[in-house]
């Protein structure tokens, strides 16, 4: 009789561990997350429409996106430490929530100080709901941990695609404050619905080292280790770089769109017939979406460093394109689409790249901490709010520009030689660990 090793034969009787489990474990992450897209991507759409009514200004008003951003992000370790100790499904049903209240607060907030705590409730839902998702698919996919990770920020990216113009409509028809009210109490419901679907795997799922195209550590390191190594170090001040561009054109967009007098021109691309700032903020969450889990399987297949170079590059190029030719409509519709194509790739890169070097036990924590960079880079958002009143929106794509290019340098030149070194000594760590293991046996 042969004997079937323990760990396989507990994948075989946990119903949750099925090969079929971790499909519907990834497209239930996909779902909750395009659920709370809105709050981040979407919020564009009501910067003017909240100013023209309350005359806040726009700076006072894009506050509330950092205050969202920074809890979102920041609060993610804590999160995820919930998510380890008692699962995903009762932090994702709270996160759900959370991203209700805080929308039905926008919908009546009469002063900064309710739009601010508003900002604080949405972003500790969505970081419950983000957090809890991506650490769940590393878990799922240690073999594939770049498209699974891209699979599920492609729920966010592109999670808003759907509801930019019915959103914009109902802004339009009846005010923002009750699209503030229906889509967060809708997008709410659905997160609360899926979060009784979402489970963590009953046992550590095996790595399928024969097929495996890129380096793993075969040692487990916890947050407190990881953040101690200048591996971890280098991969946030890359994030915050590339982040801080991305949330300053997602939050800017439409401020940009209309002071370059393309907003509300009329086009016809692809058979779709809408304003310039409509058809953008469509397409970029169409193109962000699928940018995310196409880099993430691109970098399982040529590494993970040199696709952020390839990426970095091209949006620095997107730039470049919109600071020159961005008042053709045209022009702006497709740079953006080209330049949020390739942003979004950080939420599945930096994530899987973190698994690839720390290991999977505490995948979801250290994927966690090291997110808390967007709510670094968030404070950036503001800033540019400053910076084009008094220099113009050319000192802003300067800006990003510069800190795509800084970045994709030190991709290739400083985290790739960097990371190999670190694996390295993690595999003789981990050689010498099992040698002893043998004497002892």
């Amino acid at each position: 009789m042969v004997h079937q090793p323990a760990e396989q034969n507990a994948l075989t009787k946990a119903p949750s561990d099925a090969p079929s489990a971790k499909w519907w474990q990834l497209a239930f992450g996909v779902l909750c997350m395009a659920m709370i897209a809105n709050l981040q991507y979407g919020w564009t759409l009501f910067v003017d429409p909240i100013d023209a009514q309350h005359q806040w200004g726009r700076t006072a008003i894009q506050f509330a996106f950092t205050i969202f951003v920074a809890t979102e992000t920041w609060l993610v370790p804590i999160e995820t430490w919930f998510v380890d100790r008692y699962g995903p499904s009762i932090v994702v049903a709270f996160g759900g929530l959370m991203i209700a209240l805080s929308w039905t607060l926008n919908a009546y907030a009469d002063s900064l100080f309710l739009l601010y705590t508003a900002a604080v409730i949405g972003g500790i839902g969505a970081g419950s709901v983000y957090g809890t998702c991506v650490g769940n698919a590393l878990k799922w996919f240690p073999d594939r941990r770049g498209l699974a990770a891209g699979a599920t920020a492609a729920g966010f990216g592109a999670g808003a695609a759907v509801t930019v113009i019915p959103i914009a409509n109902m802004i339009a028809a009846s005010g923002y404050q009750k699209a503030f009210l229906v889509f967060g109490l809708g997008q709410g419901a659905v997160v609360l619905l899926l979060s009784l679907f979402l489970r963590k795997p009953s046992v550590a799922v095996p790595i399928k080292r024969k097929n495996l195209r890129l380096p793993q550590t075969k040692v487990d390191r916890s947050p407190k280790q990881a953040v101690r190594t200048p591996v971890f170090w280098t991969m946030y001040a890359m994030f915050v770089m590339v982040a801080s561009g991305g949330l300053m054109a997602a939050a800017q967009i439409a401020p940009i769109a209309h002071d370059f007098k393309v907003a509300d021109v009329t086009m016809n691309l692809f058979g779709l017939q809408m304003a310039a700032l409509t058809l953008a903020i469509s397409l970029d969450r169409i193109f962000d979406g699928f940018g995310r889990p196409f880099f993430g399987w691109v970098s399982d297949n040529i590494g993970r460093e040199n696709t952020m170079f390839i990426a970095f590059v091209i949006a620095a190029t997107a730039c470049i394109l919109l600071l020159g030719y961005g008042r053709n409509p045209i022009v702006f519709v497709l740079c953006t689409a080209m330049y949020f194509g390739v942003f979004g790739e950080i939420y599945s890169l930096f994530p899987a790249t973190c698994g690839d070097t720390f290991g999977s036990k505490y995948a979801a924590s250290n994927a966690g901490l090291l997110y808390t960079a967007k709510g670094t880079a968030a404070f950036l958002v503001p800033f540019a709010s400053v910076l084009s009143a008094r220099y113009g929106w050319s000192a802003v794509f300067g800006l990003i520009i510069g800190l795509n290019i800084l970045a994709a340098a030190l991709a290739v030149f400083v985290l790739k030689p960097m990371r190999r070194r670190y694996l390295a000594a993690e595999a003789e760590i981990a050689e010498a660990a099992e040698a002893r293991a043998v004497k002892l046996a």
